[in-house]
């Protein structure tokens, strides 16, 4: 960092951590006087008992509405119904329960209630923060999935039904305003979704180190997520216990608060494959992360050894092109060795989308602190490197 330069920085979120750690969400809502609760899910976890789990945990202390229509990518329509349900239950706390697309629903749903303006003018490239003024209901994440890191993070992500993109809503007011990480939610998670989070989580935290803004505390919480994520993720996915998962939880956390720093060119060309061609973004972003990381190989060498080193690689001795190497195959060996697809063309997308999926991807707020600049030709060239 030049010493001309000022910044700004700050460190956010409450978070309480453990096994078991969900059993203390009464006395949460006790804390913050929680009366209505509007309990945002989805269907799957209807299915698998979790929510009628937490309904059993409070019932008496606070009367509890559920709303279990969250689907994958939510979209403006979900949200409207989430926001309509917390208005007219008069609700003065959300709990979401879920992974990211839950959590970001149930954020997005605490801004909506008083900021009735439309959607796309509380994005993170209009500064949409400066329009998020009003009053927003306390919010208690409780994450089931360890990768999006949702539960500490300051944004949500919404398909406009319009245009059919993501919007990155942003806002420091929707930070939920407790964590309640509990490793034993993941611990039925399939090996597939297991596999694709995690190396969501490890796609947040690499990106994160590699953005162009200063923030050396987010630097050093990503590369203890990198760790945790080279350490624990080829265990979890193959049946690993507690410890895996505590591990992995704790990296999908790391990883949302260090992408306070924003993000890069993988998230970019990651959100149009979900909204464009149905492929779910922790499975978009492992495919994208290897072509990403060769692409900003030339202008972050120094940073991806780093990542090879906490990924557990040995660097000593190698120079920073090899390290760079490096990591990026062992980012490529995490992709064999929790049986995830490696090309587009096997999740569905055809060559013929690509010029669609890189318009939307150049129009993408998150590629514009990667640190290598990046033009609608180049995001065309990863797609096809990636096919």
């Amino acid at each position: 960092m030049a010493k001309s330069t000022v910044t700004s920085f700050s460190f956010p979120t409450r978070v309480v951590f453990g096994s078991g750690a969900v059993s203390q969400l009464p006395e949460l809502l006790a804390e913050y006087g929680a009366k209505r609760v509007l309990l945002v899910t989805d269907q799957g976890l209807v299915h698998a008992g979790l929510v009628e789990r937490v309904l059993k945990l409070v019932s008496g202390s606070s009367e509890v509405t559920c709303f279990d229509r969250v689907e994958p990518n939510p979209t403006e329509s979900c949200l409207e119904e989430a926001v309509t349900l917390l208005r007219r239950e008069s609700c003065d706390l959300v709990v979401g329960l879920g992974g990211g697309s839950v959590l970001d629903t149930a954020k997005a749903a605490c801004m909506r209630l008083n900021h009735p303006g439309p959607l796309n003018q509380y994005e993170i490239q209009v500064e949409g923060y400066r329009r998020v003024t009003g009053e927003v209901p306390a919010n208690i994440a409780i994450p089931t999935t360890a990768g999006t890191g949702s539960e500490v993070g300051r944004s949500a992500v919404i398909t406009l039904e319009t245009d059919n993109r993501k919007a990155v809503l942003l806002s420091p007011k929707i930070l939920p305003t407790v964590a309640l990480c509990d490793p034993e939610l993941t611990l039925s998670l399939p090996a597939g979704l297991t596999a694709s989070t995690g190396m969501d989580a490890l796609t947040h935290n690499l990106e994160a180190y590699l953005s162009t803004e200063f923030h050396p505390i987010c630097d050093a919480i990503a590369l203890g997520g990198i760790r945790l994520v080279g350490r624990h993720l080829v265990d979890a996915v193959k049946g690993g216990g507690i410890e895996a998962r505590s591990g992995m939880m704790l990296a999908s956390s790391m990883g949302a608060i260090a992408f306070q720093k924003d993000l890069g060119v993988a998230h970019a060309l990651a959100h149009p494959l979900s909204t464009l061609s149905g492929v779910p973004h922790g499975l978009a972003n492992a495919i994208v992360l290897p072509h990403a990381m060769l692409f900003n190989k030339p202008v972050s060498a120094d940073r991806l050894r780093d990542v090879a080193g906490a990924l557990g690689c040995a660097v000593g001795g190698l120079n920073e092109l090899d390290g760079a190497d490096l990591a990026i195959r062992k980012v490529e060996g995490l992709l064999e060795q929790t049986d995830l697809p490696n090309r587009l063309s096997a999740v569905g997308v055809e060559e013929d989308l690509l010029p669609e999926l890189a318009a939307q991807a150049i129009a993408d707020p998150n590629h514009r602190t990667n640190p290598r600049p990046c033009t609608c030709e180049d995001m065309v060239r990863l797609y096809r490197a990636a096919l």
